[in-house]
């Protein structure tokens, strides 16, 4: 048994993987750009691995993608490879519609030909399992309702309005062909390995260096949080038992505003880093100006998942803020290296094109 896993060494590519290696005996054959945040560190414990294959190339390479399915011949295909910072889209679109639009649509055609291919019973089991995003639908009043599956997309973002064509595309697959698609909408995700640009992950190691702690506008955009280890196991529920061209919701019930994030992060280390000279961490909190086109508020609706598949959040806010402060603290060089990669490949000029 085999699964495609394409982005995964990106931030919750990566986790995915690791899960997987750690509760299942199948191959799982990782396919990854390896642009700014894809970093093989982050997969070093799976070096010696023989049931993990690490490939490095892009998802717009269909010669390359049809090559892989057909020698291997997986039961399923994760797509996390995407473009994945709002600001990032802003200051550059381009990548953002070459990988997540064309780079999807690429990835779609190869399967398609290669589902085409297998045996009846072998087509019945195929999954195309795409992971998207909440914002895809756009921003939220204070007293509206959270996101639905049947949420009309309204992105505010050229991220957000690239994942939406990049799920329609995917939606398309399995009404024209037939192809067994299924679609995952995820809010905020947060945990070990994140790349530093993130709001989280930022926070941390803005704070231990004595660094500003930017806050957008007022502070009050909402998020709901969700810890990446829920959300594999999510990933993985709908994998198993989703039902074929249906769309879920995947949240972590933890709406926060921004501020409270800082705040709780600078708590956390002022105990966990008494020795900090920096010290109470919140005196460095400083207020900029917010970005275009700034959502408000996501919130994510869940019910869906948890009630036809079971699923729902075990770690809340509190405890896993705590865990990934602890494992910032604890694997400072990761987050050197990784940061180092980032100037080395801009240095030389290198596009990012991937997560």
């Amino acid at each position: 048994m085999t699964i495609l896993v394409t982005g995964g060494a990106g931030f919750i590519g990566a986790n995915y993987v690791l899960q997987q290696r750690r509760t299942q005996d199948e191959l799982v054959l990782n396919l990854d750009k390896l642009t700014y945040a894809g970093n093989l560190a982050t997969l070093s414990t799976l070096q010696s691995d023989a049931q993990h294959i690490f490939v490095q190339g892009d998802i717009g390479d269909r010669a390359l993608v049809q090559q892989l399915l057909e020698q291997y011949q997986p039961r399923a295909l994760l797509n996390f490879a995407a473009e994945t910072h709002v600001d990032r889209s802003i200051d550059g679109p381009d990548a953002f519609i070459q990988t997540n639009i064309l780079g999807t649509f690429h990835l779609l055609e190869a399967t398609r030909s290669y589902w085409q291919s297998l045996q009846p019973s072998a087509q019945e089991n195929f999954r195309f399992l795409h992971i998207s995003t909440d914002e895809v639908f756009g921003t939220l009043g204070p007293d509206d309702p959270p996101f639905l599956e049947t949420t009309a997309y309204a992105p505010n973002s050229p991220y957000s309005a690239s994942k939406a064509s990049s799920d329609h595309l995917v939606r398309s697959y399995f009404h024209t062909y037939n192809l067994p698609t299924l679609i995952t909408n995820c809010s905020n995700n947060y945990g070990p390995h994140q790349f530093p640009e993130k709001l989280i992950p930022l926070m941390i190691l803005n704070a231990l260096e004595g660094k500003a702690l930017p806050i957008y506008g007022d502070g009050q955009n909402i998020r709901d949080w969700l810890f990446v280890e829920d959300h594999c196991r999510a990933i993985d529920q709908v994998l198993t038992t989703g039902r074929p061209g249906e769309t879920y919701n995947i949240g972590g019930g933890a709406e926060k505003p921004n501020i409270w994030l800082v705040k709780q992060i600078c708590a956390i280390l002022d105990e966990l880093a008494p020795e900090s000279e920096f010290a109470p961490h919140s005196n460095l909190m400083t207020f900029v100006q917010d970005r275009p086109g700034h959502d408000r508020r996501y919130a994510i609706d869940f019910r869906k998942i948890n009630q036809e598949l079971g699923w729902s959040p075990q770690v809340t806010i509190e405890s896993g803020l705590r865990q990934t402060v602890q494992w910032y603290l604890a694997n400072r060089a990761w987050c050197q290296a990784v940061t180092a990669n980032q100037y080395e490949r801009q240095r030389l000029g290198l596009a990012s094109s991937e997560k």
